[in-house]
């Protein structure tokens, strides 16, 4: 057996129909042409932990595929070889291969992103200067490239590191889709988890111009009141 016919093995059509309409995959939407097998993720995560010390190229192979949970059966494998190497050579392997992936287009959908950009950017939590890199992502023409720059940063929140999510945020608090705005609202509410105060004074500066979805996701832990204070911006 292998990861790929034991991911066919477990396909649900019926199941699958509902995800592609869960994750608009018609024409025109945001999950253009992407096809389900139908299953759920503990039945992807159960075959990527088996799969879990396959080669580079073998792992390609499960990313580049046209099957959805191919990809992310790929990219939680990738997570767990990074959770288990210490040496930041192997980290930085990993970093570059996952970025290959993504320039070649196949991290294309928003749970491959979440599932894998706060594991894999512990990576640039370590490196020197990280803003260049998450800034030219925030700026990119791809909507997954940008949600890779605002998620990379749960790394550094999960460090105790929250700056390099308001610069982000701000980098792309003007972004035009929803997706984007569903990011960057979550990242915030972590920042706010840790430091109430600093979301608080983005919030200050920000509140005004933000998309609605963006400040409802960020305020959400906060009291009614607060909540429909802020709303009133």
């Amino acid at each position: 057996m292998s990861a790929a016919s034991e991911l066919k093995a477990l396909a649900n059509p019926s199941r699958a129909f509902g995800l592609q309409k869960f994750f608009q995959t018609a024409k025109g939407q945001y999950g253009e042409g992407d096809i389900f097998l139908g299953l759920t993720v503990p039945e992807v995560r159960k075959v990527a932990a088996k799969y879990k010390h396959l080669s580079f190229p073998e792992i390609e192979k499960l990313i580049s595929s046209k099957f959805h949970e191919f990809r992310l059966c790929g990219l939680v494998i990738l997570t767990l070889q990074f959770k288990s190497r210490k040496e930041p050579l192997e980290h930085q392997k990993i970093f570059n291969f996952y970025m290959k992936q993504a320039k070649a287009g196949y991290i294309n959908n928003w749970d491959l992103v979440d599932v894998s950009a706060p594991i894999i950017g512990v990576y640039l939590v370590s490196q020197k200067d990280p803003y260049p890199f998450l800034e030219k992502l925030s700026r990119s023409k791809s909507l997954w490239d940008r949600r890779l720059a605002i998620i990379f940063t749960f790394a550094f929140i999960r460090a105790g590191e929250l700056d390099p999510t308001i610069e982000i945020s701000q980098m792309l608090l003007k972004d035009e889709h929803d997706l984007i705005h569903k990011a960057v609202g979550w990242m915030l509410r972590e920042v706010g988890k840790r430091d109430g105060q600093l979301l608080r004074t983005f919030l200050t500066a920000n509140a005004s111009q933000m998309p609605r979805t963006m400040l409802r996701y960020s305020i959400e832990k906060f009291s009614k009141s607060e909540r429909r204070k802020w709303l009133s911006y």
